[in-house]
Protein backbone atom coordinates (compact mmCIF):
# COMPACT_ATOMS: atom_id res chain seq x y z
CA UNK A 1 0.00 0.00 0.00
CA UNK A 2 1.42 3.36 -1.06
CA UNK A 3 1.09 5.67 1.96
CA UNK A 4 3.03 8.60 0.52
CA UNK A 5 1.49 12.07 0.37
CA UNK A 6 2.58 14.77 -2.09
CA UNK A 7 3.01 17.44 0.58
CA UNK A 8 2.99 18.09 4.31
CA UNK A 9 -0.25 20.05 3.95
CA UNK A 10 -1.96 17.04 2.37
CA UNK A 11 -0.49 14.68 4.93
CA UNK A 12 -2.05 16.48 7.90
CA UNK A 13 -5.57 16.51 6.45
CA UNK A 14 -8.06 15.50 9.12
CA UNK A 15 -6.32 17.32 11.92
CA UNK A 16 -8.53 19.67 13.88
CA UNK A 17 -8.47 22.17 16.71
CA UNK A 18 -8.64 20.64 20.19
CA UNK A 19 -6.80 17.45 19.25
CA UNK A 20 -3.94 15.77 21.09
CA UNK A 21 -0.72 15.79 19.08
CA UNK A 22 2.52 13.93 19.74
CA UNK A 23 5.61 15.41 18.15
CA UNK A 24 8.97 13.65 18.02
CA UNK A 25 12.27 15.32 18.67
CA UNK A 26 14.67 16.10 21.47
CA UNK A 27 15.53 19.76 21.64
CA UNK A 28 15.80 20.54 17.94
CA UNK A 29 17.20 17.12 17.02
CA UNK A 30 14.89 14.80 15.11
CA UNK A 31 12.08 17.36 14.80
CA UNK A 32 9.49 16.78 12.05
CA UNK A 33 10.19 20.28 10.76
CA UNK A 34 8.00 20.22 7.66
CA UNK A 35 4.97 18.71 9.39
CA UNK A 36 5.20 21.21 12.27
CA UNK A 37 5.25 24.06 9.76
CA UNK A 38 2.18 22.58 8.05
CA UNK A 39 0.31 22.43 11.37
CA UNK A 40 1.29 26.04 12.03
CA UNK A 41 0.07 27.10 8.59
CA UNK A 42 -3.22 25.22 9.06
CA UNK A 43 -3.93 27.34 12.13
CA UNK A 44 -5.37 24.60 14.35
CA UNK A 45 -5.82 25.87 17.91
CA UNK A 46 -6.26 24.54 21.45
CA UNK A 47 -3.77 21.78 20.77
CA UNK A 48 -2.72 19.45 23.58
CA UNK A 49 0.86 18.59 22.71
CA UNK A 50 2.93 15.71 24.04
CA UNK A 51 6.61 16.24 23.33
CA UNK A 52 9.89 16.16 25.22
CA UNK A 53 10.07 19.96 24.99
CA UNK A 54 8.70 22.80 22.91
CA UNK A 55 11.63 23.88 20.79
CA UNK A 56 12.89 27.44 21.06
CA UNK A 57 11.27 30.74 20.18
CA UNK A 58 10.06 30.62 16.60
CA UNK A 59 11.65 27.23 15.87
CA UNK A 60 10.16 23.75 16.01
CA UNK A 61 7.07 23.57 18.19
CA UNK A 62 7.93 27.12 19.23
CA UNK A 63 6.15 28.15 16.01
CA UNK A 64 2.86 26.87 17.41
CA UNK A 65 3.44 28.61 20.74
CA UNK A 66 4.19 31.91 19.01
CA UNK A 67 0.87 31.71 17.17
CA UNK A 68 -1.15 30.85 20.28
CA UNK A 69 -2.12 27.42 18.96
CA UNK A 70 -1.17 25.38 22.03
CA UNK A 71 -3.51 24.83 24.99
CA UNK A 72 -1.35 22.44 27.00
CA UNK A 73 2.07 20.79 27.01
CA UNK A 74 2.99 17.43 28.49
CA UNK A 75 6.77 17.37 28.48
CA UNK A 76 9.92 16.80 30.49
CA UNK A 77 11.81 20.00 29.77
CA UNK A 78 10.54 23.55 29.39
CA UNK A 79 13.71 25.65 29.14
CA UNK A 80 15.11 27.68 26.24
CA UNK A 81 11.74 29.16 25.25
CA UNK A 82 10.78 32.63 26.50
CA UNK A 83 7.34 32.43 24.91
CA UNK A 84 6.70 29.19 26.82
CA UNK A 85 7.69 30.91 30.06
CA UNK A 86 5.48 33.93 29.40
CA UNK A 87 2.42 31.86 28.48
CA UNK A 88 2.81 29.57 31.48
CA UNK A 89 3.28 32.38 34.00
CA UNK A 90 0.28 34.25 32.59
CA UNK A 91 -1.93 31.15 32.88
CA UNK A 92 -2.44 30.87 29.12
CA UNK A 93 -0.64 27.52 28.86
CA UNK A 94 -1.24 24.39 30.92
CA UNK A 95 1.93 22.44 31.65
CA UNK A 96 2.33 18.88 32.93
CA UNK A 97 5.95 18.03 33.74
CA UNK A 98 6.90 14.36 33.47
CA UNK A 99 10.35 12.88 34.19
CA UNK A 100 11.97 12.14 30.86
CA UNK A 101 12.26 8.37 31.24
CA UNK A 102 8.71 8.18 32.57
CA UNK A 103 7.47 10.21 29.60
CA UNK A 104 9.12 7.81 27.15
CA UNK A 105 7.73 4.78 28.98
CA UNK A 106 4.20 6.23 29.20
CA UNK A 107 4.24 6.73 25.44
CA UNK A 108 5.65 3.24 24.88
CA UNK A 109 2.92 1.83 27.12
CA UNK A 110 0.31 3.67 25.07
CA UNK A 111 1.60 2.07 21.91
CA UNK A 112 1.95 -1.39 23.45
CA UNK A 113 -1.51 -1.47 25.00
CA UNK A 114 -0.16 -1.53 28.56
CA UNK A 115 -2.73 -0.24 31.03
CA UNK A 116 -0.19 1.35 33.36
CA UNK A 117 3.09 0.64 35.14
CA UNK A 118 4.82 1.27 38.44
CA UNK A 119 8.04 3.29 38.65
CA UNK A 120 10.04 4.55 41.62
CA UNK A 121 10.78 7.77 39.76
CA UNK A 122 9.00 10.70 41.35
CA UNK A 123 7.94 9.01 44.57
CA UNK A 124 7.85 11.50 47.43
CA UNK A 125 7.84 14.50 45.05
CA UNK A 126 5.06 16.60 43.49
CA UNK A 127 5.19 14.20 40.51
CA UNK A 128 3.39 11.61 42.66
CA UNK A 129 0.66 13.88 43.97
CA UNK A 130 -2.80 12.43 43.35
CA UNK A 131 -1.40 9.17 41.98
CA UNK A 132 -1.59 5.66 43.36
CA UNK A 133 1.57 4.53 45.15
CA UNK A 134 2.52 1.02 46.15
CA UNK A 135 5.34 -0.65 48.05
CA UNK A 136 6.98 -3.55 46.21
CA UNK A 137 9.82 -5.47 47.83
CA UNK A 138 10.56 -2.58 50.15
CA UNK A 139 10.59 0.12 47.47
CA UNK A 140 7.81 2.63 46.88
CA UNK A 141 6.50 3.02 43.35
CA UNK A 142 4.19 5.44 41.56
CA UNK A 143 1.52 4.21 39.14
CA UNK A 144 1.86 5.99 35.80
CA UNK A 145 -0.75 5.77 33.06
CA UNK A 146 -0.14 5.38 29.31
CA UNK A 147 -0.21 8.27 26.88
CA UNK A 148 -1.86 8.23 23.45
CA UNK A 149 -2.67 10.91 20.89
CA UNK A 150 -5.03 11.60 18.02
CA UNK A 151 -2.09 12.30 15.72
CA UNK A 152 1.66 11.79 15.91
CA UNK A 153 4.13 13.61 13.67
CA UNK A 154 7.55 11.95 13.57
CA UNK A 155 10.83 12.34 11.72
CA UNK A 156 12.98 9.55 10.29
CA UNK A 157 16.08 9.43 8.15
CA UNK A 158 14.79 7.03 5.49
CA UNK A 159 11.44 5.51 4.74
CA UNK A 160 9.68 3.68 1.94
CA UNK A 161 6.23 4.22 0.47
CA UNK A 162 4.84 1.47 2.70
CA UNK A 163 5.78 3.51 5.77
CA UNK A 164 8.75 1.49 7.01
CA UNK A 165 11.16 3.80 8.83
CA UNK A 166 14.86 3.93 9.62
CA UNK A 167 16.14 6.50 12.14
CA UNK A 168 19.64 7.96 12.31
CA UNK A 169 21.54 7.87 15.58
CA UNK A 170 20.12 10.07 18.39
CA UNK A 171 17.58 11.68 16.05
CA UNK A 172 15.50 8.60 16.86
CA UNK A 173 14.84 9.86 20.42
CA UNK A 174 11.03 9.96 20.96
CA UNK A 175 10.10 9.38 17.33
CA UNK A 176 10.08 5.58 17.42
CA UNK A 177 7.80 5.21 20.45
CA UNK A 178 5.46 7.99 19.33
CA UNK A 179 4.93 6.30 15.99
CA UNK A 180 3.13 3.49 17.80
CA UNK A 181 1.01 5.56 20.18
CA UNK A 182 -1.36 7.58 18.02
CA UNK A 183 -4.54 6.92 16.11
CA UNK A 184 -2.89 8.40 13.00
CA UNK A 185 0.87 8.56 12.58
CA UNK A 186 2.43 10.79 9.95
CA UNK A 187 6.14 10.43 9.20
CA UNK A 188 8.45 12.68 7.28
CA UNK A 189 11.77 11.43 5.98
CA UNK A 190 14.84 12.91 4.41
CA UNK A 191 14.92 10.17 1.81
CA UNK A 192 11.85 8.38 0.50
CA UNK A 193 12.64 5.13 -1.31
CA UNK A 194 10.70 2.44 -3.09
CA UNK A 195 9.46 -0.69 -1.28
CA UNK A 196 12.19 -3.31 -1.11
CA UNK A 197 15.07 -0.84 -1.05
CA UNK A 198 15.38 -0.86 2.75
CA UNK A 199 17.17 -3.74 4.42
CA UNK A 200 14.45 -5.37 6.56
CA UNK A 201 17.01 -5.86 9.34
CA UNK A 202 17.49 -2.09 9.55
CA UNK A 203 13.81 -1.12 9.77
CA UNK A 204 13.10 0.24 13.26
CA UNK A 205 9.43 1.16 12.84
CA UNK A 206 7.39 -1.19 10.61
CA UNK A 207 4.99 0.43 8.18
CA UNK A 208 1.99 -1.06 10.00
CA UNK A 209 2.33 1.79 12.51
CA UNK A 210 2.56 4.55 9.90
CA UNK A 211 -0.51 5.90 8.12
CA UNK A 212 1.06 8.59 5.93
CA UNK A 213 4.58 9.46 4.85
CA UNK A 214 6.20 12.39 3.05
CA UNK A 215 9.65 13.36 1.93
CA UNK A 216 10.53 16.62 3.66
CA UNK A 217 11.01 19.52 1.31
CA UNK A 218 13.70 21.23 3.36
CA UNK A 219 15.63 20.73 6.58
CA UNK A 220 17.27 23.60 8.41
CA UNK A 221 18.41 21.40 11.34
CA UNK A 222 19.04 24.43 13.57
CA UNK A 223 21.27 24.37 16.63
CA UNK A 224 19.76 25.58 19.90
CA UNK A 225 22.89 27.33 21.11
CA UNK A 226 25.86 27.65 18.79
CA UNK A 227 29.07 27.94 20.78
CA UNK A 228 32.25 28.72 18.89
CA UNK A 229 35.71 29.79 19.93
CA UNK A 230 37.76 32.57 18.43
CA UNK A 231 40.41 31.78 15.90
CA UNK A 232 43.04 32.85 18.39
CA UNK A 233 42.01 30.36 21.06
Amino acid sequence: MDKSSPSAARAIEGMRSGMTLMSGGFGLCGNPENLIKAVAAAGHRDLDIISNNCGIDGVGLGLLLDQGQVRSMTSSYVGENKTFERLYLSGELEVTLVPQGTLAERIRAGGAGVGGFYTPTGYGTPVAEGKEVREIDGTWYVLEMPLRADFAVVKAWKGDRHGNLVFRHTANNFNQVMATAATITIAEVEELVEPGELDPNEVQTPGIYVDRIIQGERYDKPIEFKTVRSAAS
